[in-house]
């Protein structure tokens, strides 16, 4: 008998790479698709509290909320799951790249993160790309591949983390047989730009629009996902929802 993967995104329902990741599973799990009905890129963990959110069917097992992305979690685990829950929670596949301290920017990290605090273990998978690539013309083999592989190892029983702690998978922008494997990773050094545009309105009014960020990063070693992924190796990250800073705490009692 089949398992039950919940899947979900950041760029809404209607995402080239929720599809590549249905494809990708499909022979392995039954797929229930919960996901926001816009994009909701950099929404980070954040969940809509001031206002009412809607669920709709668009398909056989598929949903949309307008929410984001923690919103569809929630809610899907407390209505379509409240007697069984799934076994598996995957995130993806996210267009773009979610490294470094991105991860805390991310809906699509955020979405794995709620999974996980609900004790479900979870997935959070990225396609690195170039912003000038035709994202519907991209070849997701190597995602493809790359999730279904750990999605089987998983629902097999084999789930390598304790609870509050998920997979952040991202994929190198090149085709599976260019692929060196796979490397583990620790979330690197993002460093960011000043991209932000000013204009004004028909009406005059002055308004801000950040842009992208180039994927730059300050790593000392080998062992994070920016040189993994720029080697040409699929990155996975361990991520901890614990942000304590353990080294710190004894400084901090004598700073007191």
């Amino acid at each position: 008998m089949k398992k039950t993967v919940l899947i979900t995104n950041d760029d809404g329902f209607d995402a080239v790479g929720l599809q590549m990741l249905k494809e990708a599973i499909s022979s392995i799990a039954n797929i229930v698709v919960v996901a926001p009905l816009k994009n909701k890129s950099a929404c980070g963990h954040s969940m809509t509290l001031v206002r009412p959110l809607t669920m709709s069917r668009f398909d056989d097992d598929c949903y949309t909320i307008d929410g984001t992305p923690t919103d569809c979690v929630f809610v899907s685990l407390h209505t379509l799951f409240k007697e069984i829950k799934p076994d598996l929670v995957i995130s993806g596949i996210n267009i773009g790249s979610n490294m470094g301290e991105d991860i805390t920017y991310s809906g699509t990290a955020a979405a794995a993160m709620e999974a996980s605090l609900h004790k479900i273990d979870s997935i959070a998978i990225s396609q690195v790309i170039n912003s000038t690539i035709d994202k519907h013309l991209f070849d997701y083999g190597l995602a493809k591949e790359t999730i279904f592989k750990i999605t089987k190892k998983i629902l097999n029983g084999s789930y390598p983390l304790e609870e509050r702690k998920f997979l952040n998978i991202n994929i190198p922008p090149i085709k599976a047989d260019e692929c060196k494997g796979i490397k583990i990773t620790n979330a690197g050094k993002r460093e960011y730009g000043d991209d932000i545009r000013t204009h004004h309105n028909p009406r005059g009014e002055l308004y801000y629009w950040i842009g992208l960020h180039p994927l730059r990063w300050n790593c000392k070693d080998k062992s994070c996902d920016f040189e993994a992924i720029n080697d040409g190796f699929v990155s996975i990250t361990p991520i901890s929802i614990d942000m304590t800073s353990y080294d710190d705490i004894k400084r901090m009692k004598k700073w007191l």
